[in-house]
């Protein structure tokens, strides 16, 4: 299953950081078997996510630190930014999809090349067959 890191500034729980207590919740409820098809891990700050030395250097035990396969953003702003930093700086690619509406939403920047258009369609096309399959 997917390594998902559940995103925050912190990988401590405060209360007065809500990404970090939405993280503490979805993990308990990928524990209570309410979120399933990915181990998920939170809050992680961005380099121990990404990391297994920054994981390490701060004592987090995790196999999802420093191994992520998905970095899940607690808000649209810091999703772009993170998303946009990987692209520009990393030379990443990207798909875009928004998910809970009653169809998929294919999301691309206007900057966006033909490559993360066709990968946005891609990915849709891989969500849509995967409800279809589980619906029957």
């Amino acid at each position: 299953p997917p390594k998902v890191a559940i995103l925050s500034a912190t990988e401590m729980v405060h209360a007065k950081i809500s990404s970090t207590v939405e993280a503490a919740a979805l993990c308990k409820m990928a524990e209570r078997g309410q979120i399933t098809g990915g181990l998920l891990d939170g809050p992680l700050a961005f380099d121990n996510a990404i990391s297994k030395e920054a994981a390490a250097a701060k004592h987090i035990a995790s196999s999802v630190a420093g191994d992520a396969d998905i970095l899940l953003a607690p808000d649209l702003e810091s999703g772009n930014m993170i998303a946009k930093q990987l692209i520009y700086l990393a030379g990443a690619d990207a798909a875009g999809l928004v998910l809970g509406a009653r169809v998929p939403i294919m999301l691309t920047s206007r900057a966006d090349g033909a490559l993360a258009r066709v990968a946005s369609c891609a990915l849709a096309q891989i969500f849509i067959r995967s409800r279809l399959s589980r619906a029957l």
